[in-house]
């Protein structure tokens, strides 16, 4: 007769299998490395760019005078604005994923990015803001009237869905992120040069609190994401 499996070996498998499924979050950092990249090639891209104009804006600012470059030098400015912010947007989603999945980090919460409901914040926020400089781009071209008005009622339509985005998942963000996790997150990033974070037991408890609080009315949902 075969022997009959001993009471204690489904569930050593059931927590080997536990661990082998918790432990593929590390594929997270494939993403990570090419969001990464993409930001640093925007990164780059935007830094040659800005040269390029400053070298190009003085040249024919010597030439024809400053008056022949007001608009022009506005505009491809802004080009650069615009390329930095969308460096700035992959960049949030690298490190923020890689503090979600790999290892906290200070720079995240000093970001007050805890959740995948914080980073879709801080993200939106960003598109929101590149939306109005790159309206603003074609605005101060004004090649097209009629096309510039679309472009704008195009532009108010998608930053008017992003706004109500962000007011329907407003205070919907971790309940770790406490001001004074923020303020000590940032003092160990920017004083004491430490990029890991390390969750500490208080941390814990007062977002406990913060959670019954909020789940008995007490606060408001915004107040735990301050």
């Amino acid at each position: 007769m075969s022997a009959s499996p001993s009471p204690g070996s489904e569930p050593s498998k059931r927590e080997w299998f536990s661990e082998l499924i918790g432990r593929t979050r590390f594929i997270v950092i494939i993403a990570v490395i090419a969001v990464l990249l993409v930001a640093f090639s925007l990164f780059l891209q935007g830094t040659l760019i800005a040269l390029s104009t400053v070298y190009e804006t003085w040249r024919d600012m010597f030439a024809h005078g400053i008056q022949s470059e007001a608009n022009t030098l506005t505009v491809e400015f802004s080009q650069v604005v615009g390329t930095m912010l969308k460096a700035v947007v992959f960049y949030l989603i690298g490190v923020g994923l890689y503090s979600l999945f790999i290892r906290p980090l200070n720079l995240t919460s000093a970001l007050g990015v805890e959740s995948l409901s914080d980073l879709e914040q801080k993200v939106v926020s960003v598109i929101i803001v590149i939306l109005g400089v790159t309206f603003l781009e074609h605005f101060i071209r004004w090649e097209k009237p009629l096309e510039t008005l679309y472009f704008a009622g195009a532009l108010a339509l998608a930053g008017g869905s992003l706004v109500l985005f962000q007011n329907v998942h407003k205070g919907s963000g971790s309940d770790l992120q406490q001001p004074e996790a923020k303020l000590r997150a940032r003092r160990e990033l920017f004083e004491h040069d430490t990029e890991g974070r390390e969750i500490q037991e208080r941390d814990v408890e007062r977002a406990e609190q913060s959670t019954d609080a909020k789940s008995q009315g007490k606060v408001s949902p915004e107040s735990g994401s301050e």
